[in-house]
């Protein structure tokens, strides 16, 4: 019996290789300048892209405010919006108005920065793929 993981690995063809090339395509800039070909996977996620988008329109927006926009639980904003203070993306301001606790969000200078490299990489990766389709 012939070993098949022995077998000589074949150039992809067709579709397989048409993919593989509009990602090799898709170059973005990633953390330090260096360049890469994945997404930010942090922003790339639904919630927290609404979180930076919502804040790249606003200069500031509360607690409340953020969870109405994107119509989510507190629970799921809380998550969120705490890995991308931790990314430092956002920062966080806590006070009290009266008895009320107040939490407003600011998007950073390095989040402004990482959501555009996103949405330039998003953009290159449409421009790839309609070019592709073009063919």
């Amino acid at each position: 019996m012939a070993d098949s993981s022995a077998a000589p690995r074949r150039r992809p063809t067709g579709d397989t290789a048409d993919k593989k090339s509009v990602l090799t395509r898709v170059r973005a800039d990633g953390p330090g300048g260096a360049h890469s070909d994945e997404l930010d996977t942090l922003i790339h996620h639904r919630m927290r892209l609404g979180i930076v988008s919502a804040l790249a329109a606003e200069e500031s927006l509360t607690f409340n405010e953020l969870k109405g926009l994107l119509r989510t639980t507190d629970g799921n904003l809380s998550v969120h919006a705490r890995k991308l203070e931790d990314a430092q993306y956002v920062t966080v301001t806590k006070r009290f108005e009266g008895r009320r606790p107040r939490t407003e969000y600011r998007l950073t200078g390095a989040g402004r920065k990482a959501l555009q490299r996103y949405l330039d990489h998003m953009e290159a990766l449409i421009r790839a793929t309609r070019d592709t389709l073009h063919r």
